[in-house]
């Protein structure tokens, strides 16, 4: 399967999901080009963004996985 560019934007509302959300980044590290973390102390959350080249079956079986965890919310931007 050929791969795509996407980017992934993780909205963080409960901050005891980011260690959880963060084993599961690392269990996609293969695909991952990089990723920027903004913590948004005002609002209590965290902005991430993630931006991958991996097959869409695979991005779209991240954003699952990370809207397991209890407080996050995930939307894939494919290029």
């Amino acid at each position: 399967m050929e791969n795509t560019l996407a980017v992934v934007a993780i909205i963080v509302e409960n901050p005891d999901s980011v260690r959880a959300l963060n084993e599961t980044l690392h269990e996609y590290s293969s695909y991952i080009i990089g990723r920027m973390g903004i913590p948004y102390r005002a609002k209590n959350l965290s902005l991430i963004s993630v931006a991958l080249d991996a097959p869409k079956d695979v991005v779209h079986a991240l954003k699952v996985r990370l809207t397991e965890h209890d407080g996050v919310r995930a939307e894939i931007v494919e290029a």
